[in-house]
């Protein structure tokens, strides 16, 4: 199930809802940052697990907020049509990866493109 005995399924499913929950970000405006952050300032004190998943979601969307807004920029120049799209994709399957690796157990993964903005 998992590689720590010491984690419990319930602090394994809260890390993965960290991941899961950006996917609101398709549905609200910054909701990929907000809806990994509320989970993440509720369960951080309580469970670890919940510390290093939020803060590596959170990163991670922090990330691609940022990526989103330069290519809304360069919409100017037309090449951020093509970006938007890309961005966006690559935002959706890195959060499902993340997701499906945490509850397969997978407890240490990192996305592999991500600013560590807060540590």
């Amino acid at each position: 199930m998992s590689e720590n005995p010491q984690v419990s399924k319930d602090e394994q499913n809260w890390a993965m809802f960290c991941h899961l929950s950006a996917l609101s970000g398709f549905l609200i405006p910054f909701g990929n940052v907000i809806g990994p952050l509320i989970l993440w300032l509720i369960k951080k004190d309580t469970m670890p697990l919940v510390d290093q998943h939020g803060k590596e979601a959170l990163n991670f969307q922090i990330t691609v907020t940022i990526a989103m807004f330069i290519s809304f920029l360069l919409m100017f120049v037309l090449i951020g049509i093509i970006l938007v799209f890309v961005v966006g994709l690559g935002a959706l399957i890195m959060t499902i990866m993340a997701t499906v690796k945490v509850s397969n157990g997978e407890l240490d993964y990192k996305y592999p493109f991500a600013l560590r903005l807060i540590k």
